[in-house]
């Protein structure tokens, strides 16, 4: 009996849309250690108050050691202003070598000269459906790719679309690009 309640109270928490949709994801980073990454650049990645942090460096990555083909990623992201220029890169080939030439950049940077790709498009694939200003104020990033589709959504707002065929799967990377603070937490992946 006790069994069958549990069910149903479940199945009504899914059904009202109160249960994650990240069942089921691997925890990525876990706020307490960077088991599973390793640092590429010069950024000064630290923990602190559960996220990952870099403030200072003239630029980093930290690189997921595990390499992901199909799947959706849910991180949470702090950048300290528009100036700040941050990002995750998706299927990166050389994980020694972060570039939008081996990789996808999902961009993190409000300020970006050359707009087309500021915060939530995806660098040389899909440009910004929607402009988002993120600056100074956490942010969910959920980053979708099947196949070639790609698409991004910073808070719910669809933010990128789009399809390319030259990386089917490879290394996950988090971005300092400075000046300022860049912070992560909760990061999740999912495969699909």
């Amino acid at each position: 009996m006790k069994r069958s309640l549990m069910m149903v109270v479940v199945l009504g928490l899914l059904m009202a849309g109160l249960v994650s949709a990240q069942m089921g994801a691997r925890t990525l980073f876990d706020g307490r250690s960077l088991d599973g990454w390793n640092p590429v650049g010069d950024a000064n990645w630290t923990i602190a108050d559960g996220a990952v942090q870099a403030t200072e460096g003239k630029g980093g990555h930290l690189v997921s050691q595990d390499q992901f083909g199909d799947f959706e990623l849910t991180a949470e992201f702090w950048v300290e202003s528009a100036k700040t220029n941050s990002g995750i890169f998706i299927r990166c080939q050389d994980p020694k070598a972060i570039s939008p030439k081996g990789c996808y950049e999902v961009n993190i940077w409000d300020g970006r000269p050359e707009g087309d790709y500021a915060t939530g498009g995806i660098v040389n694939v899909a440009k910004v459906i929607t402009p988002m200003k993120v600056a100074g104020q956490w942010g969910t990033i959920v980053i979708n790719a099947r196949g070639p589709r790609m698409m991004v959504s910073i808070d719910g707002t669809k933010t990128a679309e789009g399809e390319h065929t030259q990386f089917a799967r490879g290394h996950v990377t988090l971005q300092y690009g400075g000046p300022g603070t860049v912070r992560f937490r909760k990061v999740q992946i999912r495969a699909l």
